[in-house]
């Protein structure tokens, strides 16, 4: 996940990788051990994508678009929930009775906020901020992704300044532990 742009179109791309990285766990049957990787692969790119709008687009959003406050506050509640379900997600493998369930949910969760930040909250931005205030909040997005946790963490703080302070340290040791246990990757 790094793709060049401004931050709508970094963002945009990153949800298309995400829904393909769905397709692929709904076209394996139940239990198929390859499910646990690609859920693995998604709940990695999840985190960091959520860190990275944490940190950089809310607070833009906040600061410029009308409302901005209760629409930053509404996607950081769906950022919650969909973390939480990956935590869970976490120590289940693909045969767990709770694995199905759980990535259905953070399907539904995902698809709900992608639609809502997609036809609501970028078209907003994109009119209320200047364009070369969104190239620079791609920037800014790319490097968040690039120093993010992995790992859900719901209990870290999802607003600036602390975000930003911790999310560099938590996401070495995550990806520590991703490189010494192979998570997300093909076996």
């Amino acid at each position: 996940m790094g793709h060049g742009g401004n931050v709508i179109d970094e963002l945009v791309t990153d949800h298309r990788e995400v829904e393909e990285l769905f397709g692929k766990i709904e076209a394996l049957p139940a239990g198929h051990k390859d499910r646990k990787m690609y859920a693995d692969q998604v709940t990695m790119e999840l985190v960091r994508h959520s860190v990275a709008e944490e940190a950089y687009l809310y607070p833009a959003v906040r600061e410029h678009v009308a409302g901005g406050d209760a629409l930053a506050d509404k996607e950081l509640e769906d950022h919650a929930k969909a973390e939480q379900i990956m935590k869970d997600l976490e120590s289940c493998e693909a045969d767990d009775p709770q694995f199905d369930r759980l990535v259905g949910m953070l399907m539904t969760e995902i698809r709900e906020h992608v639609a809502d930040e997609e036809g609501n909250l970028f078209p907003r931005l994109r009119s209320a901020c200047p364009a070369d205030a969104l190239d620079d909040l791609g920037d800014k997005v790319r490097m968040a992704k690039k120093t993010a946790p992995t790992r859900p963490h719901p209990s870290a703080p999802d607003k600036p300044p602390a975000n930003k302070m911790l999310a560099p340290g938590v996401g070495m040791v995550d990806r520590m532990r991703d490189a010494l246990s192979g998570r997300g990757k093909e076996g």
